[in-house]
């Protein structure tokens, strides 16, 4: 692992930090291979930390990040195929200029990791994860924020580490895998370590603990078995049509798809249900007042029992002067038997250039687009917020790929008894919706919370308070899931303190960090 001995010029140091982002995002969905992720973070981490100069460790850090979210994020092409305005091949053009700007965050984390930590091993690595912690963060947030693969995602394969976002979240979770890589990346030096001070041994055990330590402390929060006698949970049925994009929109086809969604739902049973549609099911406007959106909430109701409720996504339309629509909503409608709207919520983490022009007035002129087909921008909504359903608790919603924002999904105030995630995957190819549903498990993971998925070609899911996939409809099949509504945890210490405890965490890794170069010294 160690390349100090290495002749290596700057232009091979860069290809090689290239190559071996593009390997670390193996880790990710649908390949979940973590172990190479780990081996190449590994390397990189010693390719840093032997640079000659700052320059070189962040020029380093950069190479490595643009390989890892072209390939990580290789998926967002495929989103280009579906709109006529904007050729097919500008969506690699826009991975690769996406992978450009993120990868000034693993050169941020690369940088601090050479300037404060390369005069010692343990406090390299400390200071690399903590570092990393940051820069994800920041990453989530810069410019609207693209949180997407999060790297503490990559260990949910692995049994029992995924538990600990519980405490230190998804970010932290990130810094325990750069925790991990390190100690791979310093297995040779600590073999030949003479600890000759007590605490210098002390916190070099603790670093090499942390990691290894990390399935057994996971393993500490296993679900327990409902109880005898325990009340029965309420009856869902989430809906997957198998609805291309490129059917979606497609003059005529309007009556077909609803064929689809309501052959799909099923009958009213006995019992109250709560079906669950994708977002973007209906393409009316189901709060206006035309004859074809009255028409649509009744056909909607059609399908329910009088205690049943229908959670579907839809566009909500804002109105200007003289009756003339300024905006709309990427919304989501609660209905009940009698097709009276029950709650709304309008989604509040918009996507840049999917469901809005940044800068229209200039970038429309040089022939650009929106990806979602029509002239209005989408207004984003206030944020989290929970509304109560009658027979099935409160339900907090995040619409698509709001669900990948740590510690933003949830009303902290009035915390609900599951999250609803509508999203439409159908831009996605295979490999983003599976790492959009890895994502949601982690949310389920920190929140205590199930996480309910209904897409139009998949993966729909309902995901228990623990992060496993109690059900699922396969990719780009049509199918529904009936299922008993998941029990919600306690509020984990993540659902009370939120980010505030992976900052608490990469502190402190910084003051371990600076005990160990004082005890170095």
């Amino acid at each position: 692992m160690k390349l100090k001995d290495m002749t290596i010029g700057p232009r091979l140091r860069w290809l090689v930090a290239l190559g071996l982002g593009g390997v670390s995002a193996a880790g990710f969905a649908p390949l979940d291979f973590w172990p190479v992720t780990l081996v190449a973070f590994a390397l990189w981490m010693g390719l840093v930390r032997n640079a000659p100069g700052l320059r070189s460790a962040l020029a380093a850090g950069w190479w490595f990040g643009v390989g890892h979210f072209t390939l990580g994020n290789n998926w967002i092409a495929t989103a280009f195929q579906y709109q006529d305005a904007m050729p097919a091949w500008l969506g690699w053009i826009a991975v690769a200029v996406l992978a450009l700007y993120l990868a000034v965050f693993p050169a941020m984390a690369a940088g601090a990791a050479w300037r404060w930590g390369r005069s010692q091993p343990v406090a390299y690595v400390l200071i690399f994860a903590a570092a990393w912690i940051g820069a994800e963060w920041l990453r989530a947030t810069v410019l609207t924020g693209f949180a997407w693969n999060p790297l503490g995602v990559v260990w949910l394969p692995v049994p029992g580490v995924p538990k600990l976002a519980t405490v230190i979240g998804s970010y932290g979770l990130s810094g325990v895998f750069v925790l991990a890589a390190g100690l791979l990346m310093g297995l040779p030096a600590l073999k030949r370590a003479k600890f000759g001070r007590p605490r210098g041994g002390a916190i070099a055990a603790l670093f090499v603990a942390i990691p290894l330590a990390a399935p057994v402390l996971g393993q500490l929060v296993f679900p327990r078995k409902p109880a005898p006698g325990e009340a029965v949970r309420p009856l869902i049925r989430v809906v997957q049509p198998n609805i291309g994009q490129q059917d979606k929109w497609r003059p005529g086809f309007e009556a077909q798809n609803f064929a689809r969604l309501a052959g799909l739902s099923g009958k009213p049973v006995a019992e109250p249900r709560l079906l669950l549609w994708p977002e973007a099911a209906v393409p009316e406007y189901l709060e206006e007042a035309r004859r074809e959106d009255r028409l649509a909430r009744a056909r909607i109701a059609g399908l329910l029992g009088p205690r049943d409720i229908v959670l579907t996504g839809g566009t909500a339309l804002e109105w200007g002067k003289d009756n003339y629509a300024i905006g709309a909503r990427n919304s989501l409608f609660a209905l009940d038997g009698r097709g009276k709207i029950l709650a709304r919520y309008d989604k509040a983490h918009l996507v840049p250039f999917g469901e809005y022009l940044p800068l229209r007035s200039l970038l429309s002129v040089i022939g650009l687009s929106r990806l979602v087909p029509g002239d209005l921008d989408f207004w984003p909504g206030p944020g989290p917020k929970s509304y109560m359903l009658p027979g099935f608790g409160a339900v907090g919603v995040q619409i698509c790929y709001e669900i990948i924002f740590s510690g933003q999904v949830i009303d902290r105030a009035n915390r609900p008894d599951f999250i609803f995630n509508p999203s439409n995957d159908a831009w996605f190819g295979p490999s983003g919706p599976p790492q959009h549903l890895a994502q949601a498990r982690l949310r389920a993971i920190e929140e205590g919370l199930p996480i309910i998925r209904a897409t139009p070609t998949g993966i729909s899911a309902v995901i228990d308070a623990h992060g496993r996939v109690v059900a699922s409809v396969p990719w780009r099949t049509a199918g529904a899931i009936d299922a008993r509504l998941p029990k919600p945890k306690p509020p984990t210490l993540f659902a009370r303190h939120g980010n505030l405890l992976p900052f608490l965490f990469a502190g402190a890794l910084i003051i371990l960090a600076i005990a160990r170069r004082r005890v170095a010294r």
